[in-house]
């Protein structure tokens, strides 16, 4: 498992009322993307915090960062 961990900076302060889910889809996006660009068929991710990490736009960012940083070449 490739342990991610998401910025922390910001993360308790509230976001503008109409930016929370526009952030979160644009994390979704990325990630969806890095995923579509990797071999990774699965992973498994979970907080230290409780909160759930799909809900978090610095935690679904994290997540797409490592795929990207993941090996797509068929020899891995």
């Amino acid at each position: 498992m490739i342990p991610v961990q998401a910025a922390t900076a910001g993360q308790d302060e509230p976001l503008p009322p109409e930016r929370p889910e526009e952030e979160l889809q644009a994390a979704w996006v990325e990630l969806t993307a890095a995923a579509g660009r990797s071999k990774v068929t699965s992973f498994y991710a979970c907080t230290r915090t409780g909160r759930p990490w799909t809900e978090d736009p610095a935690a679904v960012r994290a997540v797409a960062a490592a795929l990207r940083e993941f090996p797509v070449s068929d020899g891995q």
